[in-house]
């Protein structure tokens, strides 16, 4: 019935979606305590090594060990790169006998590296 109601009123079921994700957006706007946190995640993903580490670890868990071969970078680099996403609950680890293992955070951050990866393939592919 309320599917009906928004075809006859010319609303989407999506567009109504949107309206509360855009309410719930709205509400998120005005802590700022959300907004400093944001914003420390998005200053994470501009650094080109945390990008390739949390590409990586979309991917399949890493040790420092294969993060360093992957990002060509030294271990205390890698290392001091997984403690800053750490602290912003980008990646987690977890031991492996003698080794830690990071993951990513949660699927929110793969969504993260996922759109950003698309919007940079999308924008610079018309260049």
């Amino acid at each position: 019935m309320a599917e009906r109601r928004s075809q006859v009123s010319g609303v989407s079921k999506r567009q109504e979606e949107s309206r509360l994700a855009a309410s719930e957006v709205a509400a998120l706007l005005d802590d700022d305590n959300v907004i400093y946190q944001a914003t420390q995640i998005f200053d994470a993903l501009a650094d080109y090594t945390r990008f390739q580490i949390l590409g990586a670890l979309s991917l399949s868990d890493h040790s420092v060990s294969e993060l360093k071969d992957v990002c060509h970078v030294s271990q205390s680099a890698i290392s001091h790169q997984l403690r800053l996403l750490r602290d912003r609950g980008l990646v987690t680890a977890r031991r492996e006998g003698q080794r830690s293992i990071y993951s990513l955070g949660d699927e929110h951050v793969v969504t993260l590296i996922r759109v950003g990866l698309e919007h940079a393939g999308h924008t610079f592919k018309k260049a």
